[in-house]
């Protein structure tokens, strides 16, 4: 899995994924801490990789069409979780998402685990 961790994600986030074989890029590490939403999911689709947020406007399936992105994970977390909880969220995504690709996906998981997947009413 390529995957972009926004820079709310820290670094424990970053070793779990790496340790489970993940191609794991940081937008703190290209400066873009502080970018738009816009600019980081843009270079995030420029390189392929997935996003993992912390971002709820992020999970907006209208403003960030699920199909032309390569991936959005937005983990849902409370204003007082800890790095734990992060974590816990973390492993449940590895677990739901296995070796499938997240391109054009949107992911929604809470702090007990459970993943949700966007899908799209059709008419």
């Amino acid at each position: 899995m390529k995957v972009k961790l926004d820079a709310n994600l820290g670094t424990r986030g970053h070793r779990l994924l790496v340790g489970a074989g993940h191609d794991v890029s940081t937008a703190a590490s290209q400066g873009l801490a502080t970018s738009s939403d816009e600019a980081l999911i843009a270079l995030c689709s420029a390189e392929g990789r997935a996003l993992l947020t912390l971002d709820t406007d992020f999970a907006n399936a209208l403003r960030y069409p699920p199909a032309l992105h390569a991936g959005v994970v937005v983990v849902r977390a409370v204003p007082r979780a800890t790095a734990g909880d992060i974590e816990t969220a973390l492993r449940a995504v590895l677990r739901a998402v296995g070796d499938s690709p997240l391109a054009g996906r949107l992911l929604i998981v809470d702090l007990s685990g459970r993943v949700r997947e966007y899908s799209p009413i059709e008419d």
